[in-house]
């Protein structure tokens, strides 16, 4: 689980483009802006404490040659702001939340950042920084002993290479490859997507986004329209255009997303005619053959109207974002529309599908 911010160049810049980010965006992915990685939230008051005079006049005197030193603290959410602004006071370049016992958070309330019952703070500073002089000033700004703590040194390496290194090319159902951009197709001839991690939700990685890729996989997807509504990344829409769609919409309340989305889709070659993309207050009244959502239980369920009248008669329908025990429940919102498909389970979420009658 290893996730922290630093400057260019450092032991996460390149991790960060990935890990990082400054809020909960409404997903189950908790505060990952998309699902696959360990679920972390970054400081959002670095720039506060990031003066040029604080840069420019450490706290603590330097020793030679260490490349970073992290410090790794254990607290409750209720120390969080506490510890978080004492390490910008003493002079880390980032300050991380992450979850110390694999807990997830799936449904927040709406404008909320909710921390884990256990939380672990990683603060990252400066080589050479003398992490006992940390500590204990840690100490007097806090009025109080640390909770338990770690502080190690993290030597320099090729961070880039080694954050590429753990992404490699995926192949679902039959056809369909997502792979990374510096990789090589391993099948070129197969339908390749070219995807990298980056600032919205789906890479493939993740069993709902996997299900969802290998359910459109399976289906005869020729001169159909698609809707992708919570797009995320653009992967189902731009895997289904791939795959034969001869038009897809994408949604998303993410503007962010959308970028991300079109990003990606001039990537792999869609015309942006082709695939228009939209907030959803923008979008445009319209039916599809085949719509796909890969979002949370609750809104599937509360949207059910909605996403079922996006479906023409006869067109098919994909769901999720559900966890298994959530999948009657959603299942159940649909069934008077569709004639649904068994169930589909992977590693603890489901996917629902089905034809509207």
């Amino acid at each position: 689980m290893g996730c922290a911010a630093a400057p260019s160049g450092g032991p996460a810049a390149h991790i960060a483009a990935s890990y990082l980010v400054s809020g909960y965006n409404g997903r189950s992915d908790c505060f990952s802006s998309f699902f696959d990685y360990p679920p972390c939230l970054r400081s959002r008051k670095l720039a506060r404490f990031s003066q040029p005079d604080r840069l420019h006049t450490p706290i603590f005197s330097k020793v030679p040659a260490m490349p970073w030193l992290q410090v790794r603290l254990a607290i409750s959410p209720e120390q969080a702001e506490t510890y978080e602004d004492a390490f910008l006071e003493v002079g880390a370049v980032s300050v991380t939340f992450m979850d110390a016992e694999d807990q997830p958070i799936f449904e927040p309330e709406l404008n909320t950042t909710p921390l884990w019952s256990h939380t672990h703070l990683l603060a990252l500073f400066e080589g050479g920084t003398e992490a006992e002089l940390v500590l204990s000033h840690l100490e007097l700004l806090t009025g109080s002993p640390l909770p338990e703590h770690h502080a190690e040194v993290i030597e320099d390496q090729d961070w880039e290479r080694s954050w590429m290194d753990n992404f490699h090319p995926m192949r679902f159902g039959q056809r369909l490859w997502i792979v990374p951009s510096w990789h090589a197709a391993p099948e070129p001839d197969a339908v390749n997507l070219l995807l990298d991690p980056g600032l919205a939700f789906g890479t493939g990685t993740h069993p709902t986004t996997a299900l969802c890729l290998e359910w459109l996989d399976g289906q005869d997807l020729k001169d159909c329209t698609v809707l992708d509504f919570g797009c995320g990344s653009g992967i189902l829409a731009i895997a289904a255009m791939l795959l034969g769609a001869k038009h897809a919409v994408g949604t998303d309340i993410d503007v962010q997303a959308l970028e991300a989305s079109r990003d990606n889709a001039n990537r792999n070659g869609v015309d942006p005619q082709l695939f228009p993309l939209y907030l959803p207050e923008d979008m445009p009244q319209v039916q599809a053959d085949v719509v796909v959502a890969n979002i949370l239980a609750g809104p599937l369920v509360s949207l059910a109207p909605q996403l079922s009248s996006l479906v023409k008669p006869g067109g098919r329908l994909a769901l999720s974002g559900i966890l298994a025990e959530q999948g009657e429940e959603v299942a159940a919102a649909y069934a008077q529309d569709f004639d649904l498909d068994p169930i589909a389970n992977r590693d603890g979420w489901v996917r629902i599908s089905g034809r509207r009658r």
